[in-house]
């Protein structure tokens, strides 16, 4: 399972798709407070659709109270300011993914504690960043391919994944 954590997250609509994301993944949902809005808006239900009782969502005060009540051993920050990409990390099941607000991105003296840790989602220098939630599919669907998309192959028609150990049994 992954660990998604929107450290102050702005969009209701975001955070929505994000929950969907986790959703269809089976990875589990962290919002840092201060949020931008409830919770409960009916725009993020709505964004989410009908998949909020398929996401576990956890609620903290702030970054403190979060690394507080949880044993983080893997971590990854998402940032445009960070040297490697994205796809140079070593996922692991369990890893922690941070992402931060849509303004202003992870607080400075958060990114630099973790320099180690900060990837980015390579793109044009033109291009500010993505949308949040768009920036947490890439990063989610990455690590769980690095993982060969754990409990996730068995579903539609066609059936399979094209991952390590797979491909033996699509042909």
């Amino acid at each position: 399972m992954l660990n998604i954590v929107l450290v102050e997250p702005e969009i209701p609509q975001n955070c929505g798709n994000i929950a969907r994301t986790c959703a269809a993944t089976g990875s589990r949902l962290h919002l840092i407070r201060p949020l931008g809005f409830d919770i409960s808006d009916k725009a993020v239900k709505r964004a989410g659709l009908d998949y909020w009782h398929l996401v576990e969502v956890r609620d903290y005060e702030n970054l403190e109270d979060f690394f507080a009540k949880n044993d983080v051993r893997q971590m990854w920050c998402l940032s445009t300011k960070a040297p490697r990409s994205y796809v140079e990390a070593e996922y692991t099941d369990g890893c922690y993914l941070f992402f931060g607000k849509e303004t202003r991105g992870l607080p400075e003296p958060f990114l630099e504690e973790h320099r180690d840790c900060c990837v980015r989602i390579p793109m044009r220098s033109e291009a500010r960043s993505l949308n949040l939630s768009n920036a947490v599919a890439v990063t989610v669907f990455e690590a769980l391919r690095q993982l060969s998309f754990p409990g996730l192959c068995a579903f539609g028609k066609m059936r399979g994944c094209a991952g390590p150990g797979d491909l033996e049994e699509l042909l």
